[in-house]
């Protein structure tokens, strides 16, 4: 607890550069690589991540000093090239983007390694602490770099707010873009050089291999929450600073680890949680509506079976036993019984001694199904000159998601007809 305090307290200046660098790398790469990920580009931030090694590794030998701008400008020119090069290979050859990618991102980043060698064979003492690019080292972030990475960070957060609308039509309708004249070339070059920058800003903090997570996975997390492009991109910078706060936190209580990697490990676990829980797109919600869906099928099928038998004896409302429900319709005993219970609980239907028997709304809720049933098989025969005995299965599926909207319009559109394709007759109400 004394620990936390003093963290969230700000006190120590090392640990202001270190929360407020990993925030702005965070909020301002999550934010660009919203544009990225929904240009269905994200494997080209894992590309430009890499390639900037050797733009980093030249700046040092040139200069031969570990200046945050120097660095800056060859990690901007090797990522920025590494584009080009990716888009030269799949413009002037037949490969497809991602062979491009991926030999781009291998032949870019291995001269990085190799050039990071060299410097460490070279004897030279300024060089030390140059491969921390690699895996990157937040706390080794000092007031002037704060104040570069940080500047660059904000001007990117600036560009994304004055292109926001442009950037968003470029993101979901390019030829729409192109029809009504907006110079899409050119925005597709200003977010090309956003996504650099957006990269570049972190390999000091997160490192170069690192960088790419930093890039996507937040706005893949949002995705998950909303289809709003203005929700999603806020998620994804909340999301961003959170794991940068907290990344930075796990460093400083546990010194030994290093910080890149746990704000990286924050935001997979935040992304991975939205995976599963998110409302309307997370696994176990869209498990639970599968589940709830084939309730909604067999209940709706056990009606439909005791319509059918009323049907067969006129007896609408006779008692029946679980042996009769069968005889009608292939159930699983455990489940009809399931089912069964679940009807009587919902007011369906009644049990006693001699069995089940229809309500009156059980007995209306059955015969809407059965009227689905026939409607729909009318329609597959006359619109889409289906064989009679081919639209069984079709209608099946079809009857249990039919809303009373296209109830209706199916009705008329059939001239509310009294039989089926099978001359049963279709029940109405």
């Amino acid at each position: 607890m004394e620990d936390f305090l003093y963290f969230f307290s700000f006190q120590d200046p090392n640990i202001r550069y270190v929360v407020v660098g990993s925030v702005l790398l965070a909020i301002s790469a999550a934010i660009v690589g919203c544009f990225t990920f929904l240009k269905k580009r994200a494997l080209i931030g894992d590309a430009v991540a890499h390639s900037v090694l050797p733009g980093v590794c030249l700046a040092f030998v040139v200069t031969g000093t570990k200046n945050p701008i120097y660095l800056i400008i060859g990690a901007f020119i090797t990522g920025w090239l590494s584009l080009r090069f990716i888009d030269m290979i799949v413009r002037y050859s037949k490969l497809k983007e991602d062979t491009a990618i991926g030999l781009t991102l291998s032949v870019f980043f291995g001269l990085g390694i190799l050039i990071l060698t060299a410097i460490q064979h070279s004897g030279n003492a300024n060089q030390s602490g140059l491969d921390q690019f690699l895996f990157g080292k937040a706390a080794s972030l000092v007031g002037q770099d704060l104040i570069v990475f940080g500047s660059v960070s904000i001007i990117l957060l600036l560009v994304v707010g004055l292109l926001f609308k442009e950037l968003t039509l470029l993101a979901f309708d390019e030829q729409f873009g192109k029809a009504i004249g907006m110079p899409v070339k050119g925005l597709e070059l200003v977010l090309t050089t956003l996504t650099v920058l957006a990269v570049v800003t972190g390999i000091q903090a997160v490192g170069v291999v690192l960088m790419a997570a930093m890039l996507i996975t937040p706005a893949a997390a949002a995705r998950f929450w909303t289809d709003k492009l203005t929700t999603m991109v806020f998620l994804a910078a909340l999301f961003g600073a959170v794991s940068g706060i907290s990344g930075a936190y796990i460093s400083f209580v546990a010194p030994a680890m290093p910080t890149g990697p746990w704000i990286v490990l924050v935001i997979s676990f935040i992304a991975m949680s939205s995976f599963f829980i998110a409302p309307r797109k997370g696994i176990l919600y869209k498990q639970y509506q599968q589940r709830k869906y084939q309730k909604q099928i067999l209940e709706e099928n056990i009606l439909k079976a005791f319509f059918h038998l009323g049907e067969a004896d006129e007896q609408y409302y006779g008692h029946r036993k679980i042996s009769d429900l069968i005889s009608q319709r292939r159930f699983v005993i455990g489940r009809l019984k399931g089912g069964l219970q679940k009807l009587v609980r919902s007011g369906f239907l009644k049990q006693d001694r001699e069995g089940w028997v229809l309500t009156e709304e059980g007995k209306n809720k059955g015969q809407r199904i059965v009227k689905l049933h026939r409607l729909w098989e009318l329609y597959l025969t006359e619109y889409l000159r289906i064989a009679p005995d081919h639209v069984h299965d079709e209608a099946e599926t079809i009857e249990h998601i039919i809303t009373p909207e296209i109830e209706a319009r199916l009705e008329k559109k059939l001239n509310y007809p009294s039989v089926d394709p099978h001359n049963e007759t279709i029940p109405y109400r």
